[in-house]
């Protein structure tokens, strides 16, 4: 094929001349204009956003590119959420400790955005592995950003180490399955794949390698150390941007290249279901410490999106990515605030009494926490009810009543949290502070969407329309 071909891959070739223009204001920029990359960083990528927002169907280089409108939809909504990592990150990035690596923190997050785009758009298993392990290594770094804390330096270890191994299990799996089916197209692999026990241990061995990613039950071990050990707005981008490709990456696997054992990997995945779901809502309640309450969270979001396990089901998980990804930026924006004006509190009774003096802050995170515990009329309600009905319609009737007990489990913890701002009393709270202008405008994007993505149906037509495999 003509190597212009690479031509039609717009959102990759678009974002990859944002890395390279963000490395050279890096380079190049004088101290004193340092403060300019963050204005620079969002700017480019809402370009970017806005020259990509028509999706279209690609397939280059014989198959292993294949980019679908669906898939188009997902990296936009992967970009906005980027966009929103990065003003929260603002205040993070001015402190004297790391000031001077902002250009770096911009470059490491655009190059694991670049890895998700090959995921999503991957249609060979090679090509899946290299955005694998470019998503998966500069994430390394940003997680051991406060390299002087031990904490972060801790997290970082930890997380290199559990993507090794997770890799290797991958690999192992793709070599498995290129022995017995001859390829590794995604388009020509089901033709040769008729359920042998080494097929099925090349699925488990695929499958556990992407579960690690996604945090599911039982490869979540890493994920609360990792959560509370890198810097707040890691944190956040891990939780969403990252797990949302993971998920989005995994279905499409799981459905197009082994179709032909859906009865295999079905039971699996309801098992990992179920135990996800389960296990990081028990473990939630005894979390005190909120990066490692949200670490447990986003176990429970990923096992609620995995429900959405069917073609009919794409819509629904894609739109469950984008409102959990407005909820969720909003909690740890709100963390993330009150951690750097209060130099590290991020206790729960650190926030007793915190609408006392933080109203504003404290209706953001109310919000959002509602939103994640899917109560009416916010826009988290309706995504889960639409991963239910997804999951109903295809007759796993009683995953779906395991999931709506653990909903009342998760209100539970999550209205732990509204009880100590609003009820709880501190005769000392966190005093009054002003957020800075790009957190607010961050803030006020989620809670946007937690309301006008619930509000306007159009949303999950409009997803529903476009959700072709």
């Amino acid at each position: 094929m003509d190597i212009t071909a690479i031509l039609h891959m717009h959102a990759e070739l678009s974002l990859t001349a944002v890395f390279i223009l963000m490395f050279l204001l890096d380079l190049f920029l004088p101290a004193p204009q340092r403060h300019w990359l963050r204005p620079m960083a969002c700017i480019l990528l809402t370009i970017q956003l806005l020259a990509n927002l028509w999706p279209e169907e690609v397939t280059l280089f014989g198959g292993m590119y294949h980019s679908t409108p669906m898939a188009s939809v997902l990296k936009s909504i992967l970009t906005i959420g980027t966009i929103l990592v990065f003003l929260q990150a603002d205040t993070w990035l001015k402190r004297e400790d790391t000031r001077h690596k902002q250009g770096e923190f911009y470059i490491l997050t655009l190059s694991t955005l670049l890895g998700m785009y090959f995921m999503v758009s991957a249609g060979h298993f090679l090509l899946f592995f290299l955005g694998l392990e470019l998503a998966t290594v500069p994430m390394a770094c940003l997680v051991a950003f406060d390299k002087y804390k031990g904490h972060s330096a801790e997290a970082g270890a930890k997380f290199i180490l559990s993507a090794l191994f997770s890799s290797g299990i991958f690999l192992y799996g793709i070599s498995m399955i290129y022995g017995t089916a001859g390829t590794l197209y995604f388009e020509d692999i089901p033709a040769g794949l008729t359920g042998t026990p080494l097929q099925v241990l090349a699925l488990v061995f695929f499958f556990s390698g992407l579960a690690f990613k996604l945090s599911l039950v039982p490869f979540h071990l890493w994920t609360a150390d990792t959560y509370q050990g890198a810097p707040t707005t890691v944190s956040a981008y891990l939780s969403v941007i990252s797990k949302g490709a993971a998920a989005f990456a995994l279905m499409i696997i799981l459905m197009k290249v082994f179709g032909p054992m859906t009865e295999q990997w079905s039971e699996i995945l309801c098992i990992i279901i179920v135990a996800t779901i389960t296990i990081a809502n028990l473990f939630a309640i005894r979390q005190n410490n909120l990066k490692r309450f949200m670490a447990f969270s986003s176990i429970s979001q990923a096992g609620y999106i995995m429900l959405a396990g069917t073609p009919q089901g794409m819509a629904s998980l894609v739109y469950y990515i984008v409102v959990y990804i407005a909820a969720n930026l909003a909690v740890f924006g709100v963390i993330n605030t009150i951690e750097q004006h209060t130099h590290g509190k991020i206790e729960r009774e650190d926030y007793n009494g915190l609408y006392k003096t933080n109203p504003k802050l404290t209706m953001v995170m109310t919000l959002a926490l509602f939103s994640l515990a899917g109560i009416p009329p916010f826009a988290g309600f309706f995504s889960k009810f639409f991963v239910f009905m997804a999951a109903f319609h295809s007759g796993y009737y009683l995953i779906v009543f395991i999931a709506l007990v653990n909903t009342i489990i998760s209100l539970y913890y999550y209205l732990l949290i509204v009880k100590a701002m609003f009820i709880t009393p501190n005769e000392d709270p966190i005093g009054n502070f002003r957020t800075a202008t790009p957190m607010r405008i961050s803030l006020l994007v989620c809670v946007a969407g937690i309301f006008v993505l619930g509000i306007i149906s159009g949303v999950y037509q409009l997803l529903s329309d476009t959700a072709i495999l």
